[in-house]
């Protein structure tokens, strides 16, 4: 019974993280380019009283053994990169990826940051930047007096100014790709870096070499689910419910022995 305690109590921690992922994912439900994430579960060290194949007698072995295991733990976190629904905006600096890639995010400590989140904007510089102000790698300086700026499926940024129709070219997005995305740590402000799980980044070119292609005045939005969230939820609670019940249950057939002998 003691056992049936901490097993219980392993159940209950388990589904109290996992709730804790649900709830960011249903936070970030409307976070631009936002990727859900899933916890993964395993389930802990077994106390064996009987290996299996062990001898019941002089002819006989057991088949299976006679083990109780002690619970289960949250191993990892998996981040879940599917494509989300393309939404149009009015923005000409709103930009999103087709399919596979990342952009470009240049840190003020002179590091390389990644994001899918392309709400974009024009600094005072004429840099495109993030909301946060950190400039999108590939690209140039775009002059104050540009009339329109113009974004191609190849990440190609062009602007045209004043007397001269002849679009000029202020540089190119740069597309990079990692072998393991989901080993890429977030690190908040729809921000991932580099680790040793992810790999080192592939450089390339939007619209080729199997990477998506850009699309202007469009965001993706978050790839969460809020129906099926919810529905994880409710899982949850039901299994924190039962694991629970486990520890009640235990307390009570043990209240029950020590009963025995008044």
């Amino acid at each position: 019974m003691i056992r049936a305690l901490y097993s219980a109590g392993t159940g209950m921690t388990a589904q109290q993280f996992q709730l804790d992922t649900i709830s960011n994912n249903l936070a970030n439900a409307n976070t631009t380019g936002f990727k859900r994430s899933r916890a993964n579960f395993e389930d802990l060290t077994y106390q064996y009283v009987l290996e299996p194949g062990a001898e019941t007698d002089q002819e006989t072995r057991s088949p299976s053994g006679l083990y109780v295991g002690l619970g289960t733990r949250v191993a990892g976190s998996t981040r879940i990169f599917t494509q989300g629904d393309l939404v149009p905006s009015s923005n000409p600096f709103d930009v999103a990826i087709q399919g596979e890639g990342f952009f470009g995010v240049e840190m003020p400590d002179g590091t390389m940051a990644y994001t899918r989140s392309g709400n974009f904007a024009l600094s005072a510089e004429g840099r495109l930047v993030t909301t946060d102000g950190y400039p999108i790698a590939g690209v140039a300086e775009i002059p104050s007096n540009a009339l329109s700026v113009s974004i191609s499926s190849n990440g190609t940024v062009t602007y045209l100014v004043p007397g001269n129709n002849t679009p000029q070219e202020a540089g190119q997005l740069t597309a990079f790709r990692f072998p393991n995305a989901g080993g890429l740590k977030a690190i908040g402000k729809n921000l991932f870096v580099e680790t040793e799980q992810s790999g080192s980044p592939e450089e390339g070119q939007f619209s080729v070499e199997g990477f998506g292609t850009v699309q202007q005045g469009f965001l993706e939005s978050s790839n969460v689910s809020i129906v099926e969230e919810i529905v994880r939820m409710i899982s949850v609670q039901k299994a924190y419910e039962a694991a629970s019940k486990g520890i009640i249950t235990a307390e009570e057939m043990l209240t029950l022995a020590i009963g025995l002998k008044r």
